[in-house]
C-alpha cells in the first residue's frame, strides 16, 4: 500500500505516499471536521511506516492513542466509502508535554533555540533583541554555555556590571534593554515556560521512531495550555521545523516521507512575524521536502497562510466556509480560486453548502499534477473521535521507552555556574585584599604608639618629654611647655 486513503467522491480520494513530502493543507470553519481530517491523514502515514508530529490543541486528537468504537453513523460511512477490512484500533503514540505533565518533557537549551525565536518568545523589540543578539556572541566569545534561563539571567547580569566594556567592543547596551529582557525573563519564568529550557534537549531521532510491527510513532505535543501562551506555541514550532531543516540530510524525492509535521492553529505563526522571520519559514517550506518531511497546515481560512506559502501546497483539504462576513467571503474566494477548477461544480458556491465530514479535496496525481477537486466525503479514522482520560495518558506514557531519557532534568556546568564561580572568586579577592589592608593599617597605628607611649620594657616619646618638661617647670618656659604639651595631648590645661 502506497497511498493514504481520504474518502470518496465520485471515485476514492488518496494521497500518494511518494508526494507526502509536497506539503498541505487542511482549513474550514469551526466544527466542519478538520480535526477528524487530521486524524484521518496521520493514521494513514502511521500505518505506511511513517512517523508523525502533530499538536493537540483542544485534547482531541488524543484518541488517537485509543482504539475507536463503531457505531451505526460508522458502519453506514464506512459502508458508502466501501472502506474494506476495516477495524476499530489504536495507533502507536507518545506524548510530549512543554511542562512536562501528560507526556515527556520537551526541551531545547537557549543557545539552540537562539536569539532571533527567543526574542519572539519574549516579546521584545527590535532594540531588545538587538542586545540579546550582543549577549549571545558574548557568551560564544567567552565560551559560555546557555542551557537554561538561568545562564541566561546570569549573562545578562554579567553584560549590566561591564555593560561599558562591552559596549566598546561590541555595540551599544543599554541599561534600560537588559532591564527589559530581564522583566521578560521573569514574565515567561511565571507562565512555566522555563520548562521547555534546559537539558536534555530533545534529539530529532526520537521523533522519527517507528513501532515493533513497523508503524509509523505518532508523535503528540499536550498544547491545550501551551495555545494560550501563542508566541510560545508557535515559536515552538518553529524552532523543532527549523531543526529538522538544518540538521536532516538531503534525500531528494522518497517513495514515503521520512516524517511528516502537522502545524494546526498555523495563523499563529504568521501573526505579528517580523518580514525577516517569515522569509526564514518560506524558505524552510520550500526546501524541506528534499529532506523527506512534509508540512501540513491546518487553520479555519486557507489565507490564514501567506500566499508564497500557499503556492507550495500541494495537497488541500477544504472543509466547509460560511459566507456570513465580508471576511468570510474573501477566505471563500480565495480557497475557490486555489483549487483546481472541476467543471462539474461551482466551488465557491460547494464551499458553503458542505455539510460536515464533507471537504473538497485536491492531491498530485501519479504525474505530479494536482488532481481537478472533488466533493469527498471524508473516512472516519480507526481511533477514539474524541478527548482520553488522565489515567490513560499515564498508562500510554507508562510503555513508553523514552520516560528514563527525558523525564529526569540535568544540570550540566554552563554559564550560571561558571559566571557565579567567578563572582565568588573576585568577592573573595576584594575580601582579602580588604583584610590586608586593615591588617596593614591596624601594624601601622601599633607602632606609632608603642612610639608614642612606650612598652614594658621602652619608654615613649611622650614619658620622655613629659620628664625633661618636669624638670624645667620651675622656671616660665618650663611651665609653658608642660602646659603646651600636655594640653594638647590630654586636653588637661595647667595654672601658672
Amino acid at each position: 500500500m502506497d497511498r493514504v486513503l481520504i474518502g470518496k467522491g465520485e471515485n476514492p480520494v488518496h494521497l500518494l505516499a511518494r508526494f507526502g513530502n509536497r506539503h498541505g493543507l487542511v482549513a474550514g470553519a469551526t466544527g466542519t471536521g478538520k480535526t477528524i481530517s487530521l486524524m484521518v491523514l496521520a493514521e494513514g502515514f502511521s500505518r505506511l511506516g511513517v512517523p508523525v508530529f502533530m499538536a493537540d490543541v483542544k485534547g482531541d486528537v488524543a484518541g488517537l492513542a485509543m482504539a475507536g468504537v463503531s457505531n451505526e453513523k460508522i458502519q453506514k460511512r464506512v459502508a458508502q466509502i466501501g472502506m474494506e477490512g476495516f477495524t476499530n484500533e489504536p495507533n502507536p503514540v507518545l506524548f510530549w508535554d512543554l511542562y512536562g505533565r501528560s507526556g515527556h518533557p520537551v526541551r531545547t537549551t537557549i543557545s539552540e533555540i537562539g536569539p532571533t525565536l527567543l526574542g519572539r518568545i519574549l516579546e521584545l523589540s527590535d532594540t531588545q533583541t538587538g542586545v540579546l543578539e550582543i549577549a549571545f556572541k558574548l557568551a560564544d566569545d567567552r565560551g559560555l554555555l546557555l542551557l537554561d534561563l538561568n545562564d541566561l539571567r546570569a549573562l545578562l547580569g554579567f553584560v549590566a556590571d561591564n555593560r561599558k566594556e562591552i559596549s566598546t567592543e561590541y555595540g551599544l547596551v543599554s541599561s534600560q534593554s537588559v532591564a527589559a529582557i530581564q522583566r521578560s525573563i521573569l514574565s515567561l519564568e511565571r507562565e512555566g515556560g522555563e520548562a521547555f529550557l534546559g537539558e536534555p534537549a530533545l534529539e530529532l531521532g526520537d521523533l522519527m521512531r517507528t513501532d515493533l510491527s513497523g508503524r509509523g510513532i505518532i508523535n503528540i505535543l499536550v498544547a491545550d495550555q501551551l495555545i494560550l501562551k501563542p508566541r510560545l506555541y508557535s515559536s515552538f514550532l518553529l524552532w523543532l521545523l527549523s531543526e529538522l531543516f538544518e540538521n536532516l540530510p538531503e534525500v531528494g524525492d522518497l517513495e514515503k516521507p521520512k516524517l511528516v509535521f502537522f502545524f494546526d492553529e498555523s495563523h499563529l505563526l504568521f501573526d505579528d512575524t517580523p518580514a525577516m522571520l517569515r522569509q526564514q519559514v518560506e524558505q524552510v517550506v520550500r526546501i524541506i521536502r528534499s529532506k523527506g518531511v512534509g508540512v501540513y497546515f491546518c487553520s479555519q481560512f486557507p489565507d490564514d497562510v501567506p500566499n508564497e506559502i500557499l503556492g507550495q501546497l500541494g495537497n488541500r483539504i477544504q472543509h466547509a466556509l460560511r459566507a456570513f462576513t465580508p471576511r468570510d467571503q474573501k477566505a471563500v474566494r480565495t480557497a475557490a480560486e486555489t483549487f483546481v477548477p472541476n467543471p462539474k461544480m461551482d466551488v465557491a458556491e460547494v464551499i458553503s453548502q458542505l455539510a460536515v465530514g464533507e471537504a473538497l479535496v485536491s492531491t498530485l496525481q501519479e504525474d505530479g499534477v494536482p488532481m481537478p477537486v472533488e466533493r469527498t466525503l471524508i473516512c472516519p479514522p480507526r481511533c477514539r473521535m474524541g478527548a482520553i482520560t488522565p489515567v490513560e495518558y499515564e498508562t500510554v506514557r507508562s510503555r513508553s521507552p523514552l520516560g528514563g531519557k527525558y523525564d529526569t532534568p540535568l544540570n550540566r556546568e554552563s554559564a550560571y555556574e561558571i559566571l557565579s564561580r567567578r563572582t565568588l572568586e573576585r568577592k573573595e579577592v576584594e575580601s582579602a585584599a580588604k583584610q590586608a589592608e586593615k591588617e596593614s593599617s591596624s601594624k601601622q597605628g601599633g607602632l606609632l604608639g608603642d612610639i608614642l607611649w612606650g612598652t614594658k620594657r621602652r619608654q615613649g616619646m611622650v614619658e620622655t618629654m613629659a620628664k625633661q618638661a618636669a624638670r624645667t617647670v620651675g622656671s616660665q618656659i618650663g611651665r609653658q611647655i608642660l602646659r603646651g604639651l600636655m594640653g594638647g595631648i590630654l586636653g588637661k590645661s595647667s595654672r601658672r
